[in-house]
């Protein structure tokens, strides 16, 4: 109790999990294009317009998309030239004593850049399929329009009137299946339209191409009097899409990959699940009432069994909306960062970057996970870095470096994606350290040594291969790589400051798991880790981008992009490497001249974390809530970039990291709420988030 009242720890009611949450269930009174809603389950989501379902694509096109994708749609295009990423490589001398060749856009025959171009977009996910009601009107014609997401249950109520008629449409996913179950009531028996597309392979885009119906096939196999089998095949992909109805209804096709299901009565329940697989004739379909009583229990344990923070006794006037976002946020990455593959940056809403993932937003999108109480979520994610590795290995061997290198942007079969910017990066390399350490602290036990174990090590392996010892300093140097901040050059840039202070975290980690196993330190490792050098700073005891960005506070080219400095001290606990003094001036510095319309949704919870751990809590708040656009946060809680990046996961992720940071600290931390000013007006409560390392 001494040690309780020590930390500042008060007696406290139980946080009302229930109250908390639905006092910030979306509402939605018109067809705004950037206020759809989803339900999912991190495998399979389906976002929905104003109509509970996915009436109007079109309308919602340009902002954010009504997907239905799953974790298994991928899709490519023939490849009749062949195309390898043999053809896109390039071979450069970074001075690690040899060549290193690496997948570019900017090929040096024409061969090269076609190559660089068709891997790139493939694979790519796919949108599943269209399910809206059959109504081709503009959706402004709707009126007395009121729709809710029950986030407490996982289900989206929607009522409107069109020519005097009255809808009601509920709308919920089952948890563990790709399936979208919902009853629809009317008296008008409006039909429910299914429409099939052809993929874009755009860069950013909602992946529906609907003029090419000849490059694609829907076929029904099956009809019953109250389902239906429908086989897709696109090129060499196929799946299914399954139907199932409730109430009197009629399927039929109305053109080639659109089907209508057309009630004969004014309330009709059905449930659409996609398949990447033919089902088995005796495979049962849980109906609209089993699918929204196992959603609702689902989404009960979630909020129950993970952890809270509760920002209702607070005065400041800003702590509503930050409790808004942070409950908002733990339903949008449930519902579609949770899966089986490392998360793409918009989720399972719609495509960007091809639909892949980039593997140094892993971190951003689920390290949350494990400190909230969710690292089952995180452990599942995990498991595809071992499906992964022949090809990191492939990588890592052929740039003559040990172990595993992990690829940047990358699709389900771990190939990566030519750039003249990504196959240059390497923060997202001790990601795999850094996550399995917080899956392992949060249930340590000897199985997930033996798990995690053997890529932790060769992940380090090319951590210790990839950095040159330089004998005139006496220091390790990290060089031929882009940094976070992804404005610097990789033929100049060395020991960039966050990558400086990543790497000693990591392998220090690692170490640690050797340790847990029973085997020696690694003396080759500890060499590294005792030479790294003191990140640069200039005169003014500020930290440089890296140590040859000597006009870092010149250059606008410096202080743009990521302020990816403040990693080094935030996202991984401070170092011998790091001078506290210099790091806070550099904060204060970032945080009044830093080019902020330049920057992106993690960059606000990363100051917010190293303002943090440098025991500056007003800075830390000012962080998370600074007025700016890539810091928007739409009624759905979707964290807004711009006109291309409509929603952005990675900052949502990173703002729930960043509260466990303030509420739970770190390793030796002694305050309770570290990272919330001591002034009164934050009385912030919370259950259940575990420290930081």
């Amino acid at each position: 109790m001494l040690l309780l009242s020590a930390c500042g720890i008060s007696s406290q009611e139980p946080i009302d999990r229930e109250a908390l949450v639905t006092r910030h269930n979306p509402h939605n009174e018109s067809a705004d294009p950037l206020s759809s809603l989803t339900v999912g389950n991190g495998e399979f989501a389906f976002t929905t317009d104003i109509t509970g379902l996915q009436t109007f694509p079109e309308h919602y096109k340009n902002g954010l998309p009504l997907g239905t994708q799953s974790q298994w749609g991928w899709h490519s295009f023939p490849n009749p030239q062949h195309y390898s990423t043999d053809d896109a490589l390039r071979s450069f001398d970074f001075g690690h004593g040899h060549a290193e060749s690496y997948p570019c856009q900017s090929g040096t025959s024409a061969r090269a850049r076609e190559a660089a171009s068709w891997l790139r977009a493939n694979p790519h996910r796919l949108h599943l399929g269209i399910v809206g009601l059959d109504l081709d009107i503009d959706p402004n014609r709707l009126t007395d329009a009121h729709q809710t997401l029950d986030m407490w249950q996982g289900k989206i109520t929607s009522d409107f009137r069109l020519d005097g008629t009255t809808y009601r449409v509920q709308t919920v996913c089952h948890p563990d299946r790709d399936l979208v179950a919902a009853t629809v009531a009317n008296k008008a028996h409006t039909a429910i339209s299914l429409r099939f597309p052809y993929p874009t392979g755009g860069h950013t885009d909602d992946a529906c191409r609907w003029d090419t119906p000849d490059r694609h096939v829907t076929e029904l196999i099956q009809n019953g009097t109250q389902d239906a089998l429908l086989k897709r095949t696109l090129d060499s992909t196929t799946y299914y899409v399954r139907l199932a109805w409730k109430g009197k209804a009629t399927l039929a096709e109305k053109s080639p990959h659109c089907w209508a299901l057309t009630p004969q009565e004014d309330s009709l329940s059905f449930v659409c699940e996609f398949l990447p697989v033919e089902p088995a004739e005796d495979r049962q379909v849980p109906d609209y009432a089993e699918t929204e009583k196992a959603s609702a229990n689902s989404w009960k344990r979630f909020w129950t069994e993970g952890a809270a923070v509760d920002f209702s006794h607070c005065t400041d006037p800003r702590a509503a909306e930050l409790e808004r976002r942070v409950v908002l946020s733990q339903y949008l990455l449930a519902t579609q960062c949770a899966g089986s593959l490392p998360p793409q940056e918009t989720g399972l809403t719609y495509n960007s970057w091809h639909g892949k993932f980039h593997l140094e937003m892993t971190w951003w999108h689920q390290a949350w996970m494990a400190l909230w109480g969710h690292e089952d979520k995180l452990a599942h994610t995990l498991e595809w870095y071992a499906k992964a590795a022949p090809m990191a290995r492939a990588t890592a061997h052929r740039q003559g470096f040990d172990g595993v290198r992990w690829m940047k942007m990358t699709g389900p079969d771990g190939q990566e994606s030519p750039s003249n910017i990504g196959p240059f990066l390497i923060w997202q390399q001790p990601h795999y350290i850094y996550l399995a350490e917080l899956v392992y602290r949060a249930n340590p036990d000897n199985d997930m040594i033996r798990q995690y174990g053997p890529l932790i090590e060769e992940t380090a392996d090319f951590m210790y291969s990839f950095a040159t010892y330089d004998k005139q300093s006496g220091h390790y140097l990290l060089k031929g790589c882009i940094p976070a901040q992804e404005t610097l050059s990789a033929s100049t840039t060395v020991n960039p400051p966050f990558e400086l202070a990543y790497w000693h975290y990591a392998m220090r980690t690692a170490q640690t798991w050797r340790e847990r196993a029973g085997q020696p330190r690694d003396t080759l490792w500890d060499k590294l880790i005792d030479g790294l050098p003191p990140l640069a700073h200039n005169a003014d005891g500020l930290y440089l981008a890296s140590a040859d960005a000597t006009d870092t506070y010149k250059d606008r080219r410096f202080t743009s992009d990521h302020p990816a400095i403040l990693g080094a001290t935030g996202i991984v606990p401070i170092s011998p490497l790091v001078n506290e003094e210099y790091m806070r001036n550099t904060l204060h510095w970032t945080m009044e001249h830093w080019n902020w319309e330049h920057t992106w949704g993690w960059d606000y919870p990363m100051t917010a974390m190293n303002a943090t751990r440098l025991g500056e809590p007003d800075i830390a708040v000012d962080a998370l809530l600074m007025e700016r656009r890539t810091n928007t946060y739409l009624k759905n809680g979707h964290n807004y970039q711009n006109t291309t990046l409509r929603c952005y996961l990675p900052g949502n992720g990173g703002l729930l990291t960043a509260i466990a940071l303030m509420c739970a600290g770190w390793d030796g931390c002694g305050d309770r709420n570290p990272g919330f000013p001591r002034n009164g007006k934050w009385d912030v409560r919370w259950e259940g988030l575990k420290p930081m390392p």
